[in-house]
């Protein structure tokens, strides 16, 4: 069931309405520390700093952070979306392979490796274990991806998450090549337009606590 309410004093220019989602409990899928990650499904993965630490230090990190995810997860990953933040960050995932949780563990640990390096730091970087959520209903995908190009402006990074240069927003609107399922994504909202428009409105987080995985 789909229902929309105007916002009082939304202070967003070109986002006057609030639009929200009802689901029932049956479709709700419950975050677990240690959900199974299994062959062709969808994923919510998210994961911070230790202890509320930073994860990206330097600009360049983040770059570097993409540039390791790829290296080790791009044969068994098809990446939907994404949006890493100073200290966390979200990964819209759809399974290849069934080594995909290995490759996620070698994936941090190299990360770790270098950045505790650069940081002339020690211990963990990340909190463990990751968590993860499996995706199954075509409306959660939706409002996920809304939910991680957010994340910045939810956290107060940026005024306009649309601006922000360390999510997948940018890449999936783009006409350049990207490693990205942008099709895949484009089908979930109807069209590439469908996928902008829906982007132009603030879509009320309270209804869909039950889908987020962060802390």
């Amino acid at each position: 069931m789909c229902r929309s309410r105007r916002v009082a004093n939304l202070q967003k220019v070109g986002n006057p309405i609030c639009f929200f989602h009802i689901f029932t409990k049956k479709i709700m899928p419950t975050p677990k520390l240690k959900t199974p990650i299994e062959f062709d499904r969808y994923y919510h993965i998210y994961n911070r700093g230790n202890n509320y630490g930073l994860l990206f230090y330097k600009e360049f990190n983040y770059q570097f952070f993409l540039d390791k995810f790829k290296k080790y997860l791009k044969e068994h990953v098809h990446t939907c979306a994404y949006s890493l933040l100073p200290n966390h960050f979200h990964l819209l995932i759809k399974t290849k392979s069934s080594i995909v949780s290995s490759q996620f563990q070698k994936f941090f640990q190299s990360y770790a490796l270098s950045i505790n390096k650069q940081e002339t730091r020690t211990g963990s970087l990340f909190t463990k274990p990751f968590r993860r959520i499996a995706v199954e209903d075509d409306e959660y995908f939706k409002w996920l991806v809304f939910y991680i190009h957010y994340n910045p402006e939810k956290h107060k990074i940026i005024d306009d998450f649309r601006n922000y240069p360390h999510t997948s927003f940018q890449s999936l609107i783009s006409n350049s090549n990207t490693d990205l399922s942008r099709d895949k994504v484009f089908e979930w909202f109807g069209g590439r337009k469908e996928f902008i428009d829906f982007h132009q409105f603030y879509h009320e987080e309270k209804r869909i606590q039950k889908y987020i995985i962060e802390e």
